[in-house]
């Protein structure tokens, strides 16, 4: 984009993190940390190597599909740029402050969905005044009604969801990452959603999408990453890449 301004640089990232793979069976977690007390049938640690010199610019306005299969190294590229997972080498630069879709809202189980709404408003800096007054528009487009005076723990996984996505698209953000958040509720809430990351990214800010739907990628992005293994495979206009690898998959 020229003359847009950079938001975030990835400059040759490689993301390596480490496992425990364990010998002599399956277990649960308490089973295995008994065995490694013990001095019994030692894990092995090992390496994983999920995100492979990938290097790309992002600029204000841009809304970027990120594109792959499952294991492709999708959520931990978008981990590493809110500065959750540091770079093995290389490096990630960003103007502006990233915002994870579920981490910057301080969602609470104990805690009504109500609760939770105030509460991460001000986590991302809202005033009270603001939260107030955003209140009702974001219980609204959770569309989670009455729920909103229950417990977060009994909420379901999508509803969950909802609302924090709700929350976070509630403040414009300089770099939104979410991370599936679309692939909940019903349709109904899915065209909201992308009319939302819309009106977002023409508020001049950057949004990174990880969705496995190619349609709503394209409804919603002017650009796409594809990652295959953790390898940049293509960057560009969404309509070329999003072709590139539906024909790779349909190839196998």
């Amino acid at each position: 984009m020229a003359g847009a301004e950079p938001t975030v640089i990835a400059d040759r990232v490689d993301i390596v993190y480490k496992v425990i793979a364990g010998q002599g069976g399956k277990g649960t977690a308490a089973t295995a940390f008994r065995r490694i007390l013990k001095r019994q049938d030692r894990p092995t640690i090992r390496e994983v190597h999920a995100v492979k010199n990938v290097s790309f610019t992002a600029y204000k306005g841009d809304a970027i599909g990120v594109i792959g299969r499952n294991g492709s190294g999708k959520s931990t590229l978008l981990r590493a740029i809110a500065g959750l997972l540091p770079p093995a080498s290389g490096a990630v630069y960003t103007g502006g402050r990233p915002s994870l879709l579920g981490v910057n809202a301080a969602m609470m189980n104990d805690l009504t969905g109500d609760r939770n709404v105030v509460l991460g408003c001000l986590a991302m800096g809202m005033s009270p005044a603001e939260t107030q007054r955003r209140y009702d528009e974001i219980v609204e487009f959770s569309g989670i009604g009455d729920f909103i005076d229950l417990p977060m723990s009994t909420y379901s996984s999508g509803m969950a969801a909802r609302l924090k996505f709700a929350i976070a698209s509630a403040k414009t953000h300089d770099i939104l990452l979410v991370d599936e958040a679309l692939a909940t509720g019903d349709a109904e809430f899915r065209v909201r959603s992308e009319r939302k990351i819309k009106e977002l990214r023409d508020q001049a800010g950057t949004v990174f999408l990880v969705s496995h739907s190619l349609e709503v990628v394209q409804e919603t992005c002017n650009r796409a990453i594809w990652l295959d293994a953790g390898v940049l495979r293509q960057d560009g206009p969404v309509d070329e890449v999003v072709a590139a690898y539906a024909r790779s998959a349909l190839r196998g």
